[in-house]
């Protein structure tokens, strides 16, 4: 047996069991705490002092919701990774930022408040609490005083405090931004009022500034602001009580939380004007270093695209109702309007008038209500086709059919490619202004008022839906595009031409594109169109303005009250914050989850004490009320970072000097955005939390409150922890941990629970599918360390790895043998000896020492980590483990293993924790020399000679080496040589004369 084989474990008191490895985890984790080993120091303030003076490191993961539910093992594996780069950036010399935060402000919390009666905030601070517990004895290098969630309500206040620098800005296309990187900017509104009054910004309606009153000036300031309130669809969930953002509705129409139906209502909402940062957000991905595929799907979500906005006329479309009678569209084709054979509005379109459909099915009385109230001529005009009707009587009966049957299918079913596009006719023409042609004008679902101008121009020669719409409906399809070599010879009989080439059948009066190619065509088309009054050039965006309100209670109140007029009051920054009321019932009002015709009415509003309140603001004491809508859970994750930077700073939201230090641009090493130097989450929050944060972070920057123009310099996603599941008979999940694997005679695996045969399937760890196992469970069987250690070295940490609770035993094994190069197992005492390492210990050493550090900074764990076993495996199998060897192992494997490093350091006669010594270097360059490789010399296919050479040789230099070594000069005998083929460093093959 060797010295250091383990032998039974009732003769081995100091063995590394689970028993040990908690007592000496928790003991580190309270000195840790005690001392503040990883409190990182700012350059002023409160949380000031001298490590501020070094190279600074924010880290940052993407903080959690403090779910009910606590941890999975699938939960830390970021947290892990980030924990691994803190505490090797630590020993590299650096100040490391790095702690952790909660989102806690949520619709779980306020649904069990609705169902339980009891206050939100007790089970989510009882959630944080286990949460904090849990990853505490993960052993993360949290600097625990910077810590704080979204309900604190010195978090609140800054939060409420961003909204109103948002409420008091405007976006001034002409300011200068201030990294230099063109115009477009946000300024105060104070700029816009001295801007409007001069001239230098037009009023709308061409209405002299200085003649209208008090109120119509606020009202138009209003309209400028990047926070606004608008009367838009939303998308009500009477199931969960409250409105939900695009991005919370599945594509089938249903709430991505709870999975109820979800319908369309118009309802006053605040939004934020993020459409006008458009060009910047995407422009600016370009200055972080972020993964290609996340930049990709933001360029996409913001979606943008040039073209221009063409003005209709639509005769009679005015009459009756307080409507322009015209209809303006965007395209990116102006080149193809010769083209353009009728017109699309979505159902909701004002132009139509009439009232809001409920969202679910109306009875043919209601119908025939909706029908009475709505703006369209009363019959069916002269050129109207049997084909346009859709059976019906008259436009107001086709029409209202239509909405009811639109306001109840979802916005994924209405823009689906591949369902069948249909509509009806409104009884109004557009006149086309290029050529004065009439344009029938449609309503059809797959049009969103939400969605450029909730009207399009078809084209059916040049679009695949258009033209099956139009041949569904016997629209005319002229061409205006066709090949440059054969302009006239396409055949539209079968299929629209979707190709590029050169503009045909466009000519009229003073406009003539034909014979242009697309570019030169929009160009032409949008100065005729200004010149003519009829359109303009325009810049359009997928990405839509950002709804800001949410009808809940559990969510930081608005900083706005509204005046006995309807005027909207923003709260000076004295009154902040503004705390929700202590209520006893948490439900929306009218709340009814099975009710599709209930409409949003945010709980708040049964707080009347609170809302009704007189304030002075400058006016004298009045009357208002507060905003009883709610802000989203977004709000809270868009800037925590900054927070955790100063979170003790009651005069500041950061203060400057610390904000510059940790996030300002370093040009000097190519980081000219700045930001925090490493951002560590799931590729599930590419789009919308990030392009909030930068949007944010953006607004901020341009009001000079912080020095970056991006909040997130690199961006890291970790991959998913995935296990198997277990389903029976019925299809219902069973508890994997019960399973029972049987292998049979022939080698075939069945699983059995309860000894019943269950299908094995792979997915996602997750409660539903009963996969779970804890951090916990890991820490009572193992302890802490070995499940680091596991979860870095289960794969390339972007990538999806399976968990497998037999396997995390190797894991342990490795760190039973470093405990055992160290430690005896049956004293406690030590067993390393002074004496220097043999040369081949000191070049693995060495080899070790550049290939970790490598690996570490390369984010590479899991290759780090075998390294790591290599040269473990070798110091076990040496007689005695020199010091020197094993101090270098114990600091490398400590930012993955930090409890059993820090223990064998301290053991090793170290007064001090480990967390700041130096990461090992290799100071003997000649250790990292390449070992020799063999060569092999043939003469006619023979070995006649072996050369011992560096594995670098050049091959003029190793075919000279083998040309003169002696058993190729005894073989050859005098004769010469025909040719020679080298393959350095390993063969050369010599064919004589």
């Amino acid at each position: 047996m060797s010295e250091r084989t383990a032998p039974g474990e009732s003769d081995t008191p100091y063995r590394y069991t689970a028993a040990l490895a908690d007592s000496i985890e928790t003991a580190w984790q309270d000195r840790w705490e005690a001392e503040g080993t990883f409190n990182a120091d700012n350059p002023v303030g409160a949380l000031a002092g001298p490590g501020a003076d070094k190279e600074k490191y924010f880290l940052l993961d993407m903080f959690p919701y403090p779910s009910g539910k606590g941890l999975h093992v699938g939960h830390p594996l970021g947290y892990i990774a980030t924990d691994v780069v803190a505490r090797f950036t630590r020993m590299t010399g650096k100040n490391v930022l790095y702690t952790m935060g909660y989102d806690a402000f949520g619709l779980p919390a306020e649904q069990y408040a609705v169902t339980t009666g009891q206050h939100p905030r007790v089970s989510t601070e009882a959630n944080i609490a286990n949460m904090r517990r849990q990853l505490r004895r993960l052993g993360l290098s949290h600097d625990p005083r910077r810590s704080l969630a979204t309900i604190d309500v010195d978090y609140v206040r800054w939060t409420q405090w961003i909204f109103l620098q948002v409420f008091n800005s405007w976006f001034d296309p002409e300011a200068p931004r201030r990294d230099g990187r063109g115009k477009g900017a946000a300024r105060p509104v104070t700029e816009l009022r001295d801007k409007l009054a001069s001239g230098q910004v037009p009023v709308p309606g061409g209405r002299d500034w200085a003649g209208l009153s008090a109120a119509e000036q606020a009202e138009i300031i209003d309209s400028f602001r990047l926070a606004y309130v608008s009367s838009a669809p939303v998308n009500w969930c009477p199931g969960l009580g409250t409105v939900l953002a695009n991005e919370e509705v599945t594509a089938e129409g249903r709430s991505e939380r709870g999975n109820y139906p979800v319908f369309k209502r118009n309802l006053r909402q605040w939004m934020m004007r993020i459409t006008a940062y458009g060009d910047r957000l995407a422009e600016d991905l370009d200055t972080v270093d972020w993964p290609e595929k996340v930049k990709l799907m933001q360029r996409n979500w913001i979606g943008r695209s040039e073209g221009s906005e063409v003005t209709f006329a639509v005769p009679g479309a005015g009459q009756g109702a307080d409507q322009d009678a015209s209809l303006s569209v965007y395209t990116t084709r102006p080149d193809t309007l010769f083209g353009a054979t009728f017109m699309v509005v979505a159902p909701e379109h004002p132009m139509l008038g009439g009232v809001e459909s409920s969202g679910s099915v109306r009875t043919e009385t209601q119908i025939a209500d909706d029908a009475a109230a709505l703006t369209v001529p009363a019959a069916w005009p002269e050129d109207t086709k049997e084909a346009w009707t859709g059976g019906y009587a008259t436009p107001a009966e086709a029409v209202a059919a239509y909405r009811a049957r639109a306001a109840a299918t979802s916005d994924a079913d209405r823009t689906d490619e591949g369902r069948v596009k249909t509509g009806v006719f409104t009884g109004f023409f557009g006149i086309n202004p290029v050529n004065g042609a009439k344009v029938p004008v449609f309503v059809a679902d797959y049009v969103l008022m939400g969605y450029g101008t909730g009207a399009i121009m078809a084209v059916p020669a040049h679009d695949e839906r258009d033209y099956a719409f139009a041949t569904k409906y016997g629209i005319d399809i002229i061409q205006t595009i066709g090949p440059a070599d054969d302009p006239h010879g396409i055949d539209l009989s079968t299929q629209a031409y979707t190709g590029d080439g050169v503009v045909v059948n466009s000519a009229q009066g003073d406009l003539d594109i034909n014979g242009m190619s697309k570019d030169e065509a929009k160009a032409t088309m949008i100065g005729w169109l200004e010149a003519k009054g009829a359109g303009r050039g325009a810049v359009t965006y997928r990405l839509r303005d950002w709804l800001f309100s949410r009808q809940r209670y559990w969510g930081e109140p608005f900083p706005i009250v509204w005046d006995e007029d309807g005027g909207v009051h923003a709260l000076p920054e004295s009154m902040l914050p503004v705390e929700l009321p202590e209520v006893t019932d948490y439900s929306p009002r009218s709340y009814d989850p099975d009710d599709a015709d209930s409409s949003p009415e945010p709980p708040l509003g049964k707080a009347t004490e609170w809302v009704e309140v007189e304030l002075d603001l400058g006016e004298g004491p009045r009357k208002y009320y507060r905003e009883t809508n709610t802000m989203p859970q977004w709000a809270g994750s868009c800037w925590y970072e900054m927070r955790y930077i100063d979170p003790t700073d009651d005069n500041a939201l950061v203060d400057p000097a610390n904000e510059a230090y940790w996030m300002g641009p370093r040009p000097q090493a190519g980081n000219i955005s700045g930001g925090t130097d490493l951002y560590v989450g799931g590729v599930e929050h590419a789009v919308l939390h990030l392009l909030y944060s930068r949007f944010w972070h953006k607004v901020l920057f341009d009001l000079g409150h912080v020095s970056s123009s991006e909040p997130y310099h690199r961006l890291f996603n970790q991959g998913y922890v995935q296990a198997y599941a277990y389903t029976d008979s019925r299809g219902q999940y069973v508890p994997a941990d019960e399973v029972e694997e049987v292998t049979a005679e022939d080698g075939t695996t069945s699983y059995l629970w309860q000894g019943q045969p269950v299908g094995r399937e792979y997915g996602k760890m997750g409660k539903s599918l009963k996969n779970i196992v804890t951090p916990d469970d890991m820490y009572e069987a193992y302890g802490a360390d070995t499940f680091r250690v596991y979860e870095m070295s289960m794969g390339p940490l972007d990538a999806d790895r399976p968990w497998d609770t037999r396997a995390v035993a190797g894991s342990q094994r490795f760190l039973q043998r470093l405990w055992r190069n160290v430690v005896d197992e049956t004293t406690g005492e030590l067993t390393v000896v002074d004496e220097p390492a043999d040369e081949e210990t000191r070049r693995l050493v060495a080899k070790t020492i550049v290939g970790v550090r490598e690996d570490y900074e390369g984010m590479r764990l899991n290759t780090a980590i075998a390294k790591l076993i290599v040269l473990n495996n070798h110091l076990t199998g040496l007689s005695a483990v020199p010091r020197e060897a094993v101090e270098a192992l114990v600091l490398m494997t400590a930012p993955v293993a930090p409890h059993i490093a820090e223990e064998i350091w301290k053991r090793l006669g170290h007064e001090h924790s480990l967390a700041h010594e130096d990461f090992p270097v290799v100071t003997d360059q000649s250790l990292l020399a390449a070992d020799k490789v063999t060569c092999v010399v043939q003469v006619k296919g023979k070995v006649r000679d072996r050369l011992e050479v560096d594995p670098d040789i050049s091959e003029d230099e190793l075919e000279k080496l083998a040309l003169a070594a002696p058993g190729v000069i005894r073989t050859l005998d005098g004769r010469g040589v025909r040719k020679v083929i080298v393959r350095a460093p390993k063969l050369v093959s010599i064919v004589p004369e």
